[in-house]
């Protein structure tokens, strides 16, 4: 389980630094100060997250893994 754990955090920082460099320092201060595109970030994180908390469910309850 461990592993799986360490497997799926490598992914997240991978895409981070992957995100890094695509981004330059403009559109970072851009992330940084604009609270529209901050509040779009925000909002599609937390869609995101519910999407992935519904598949989730989703696959326990095909596999059984409610119980």
């Amino acid at each position: 389980m461990t592993a799986v754990i360490i497997r799926i955090a490598l992914r997240y920082v991978a895409a981070a630094l992957v995100a890094r460099g695509l981004f330059g320092a403009d559109d970072a201060s851009a992330f940084s100060t604009d609270p529209d595109i901050q509040a779009a970030i925000e909002a599609g994180i937390g869609l995101a997250i519910a999407a992935g908390t519904e598949w989730w469910h989703y696959l326990a309850r095909k596999f059984g893994w409610e119980h």
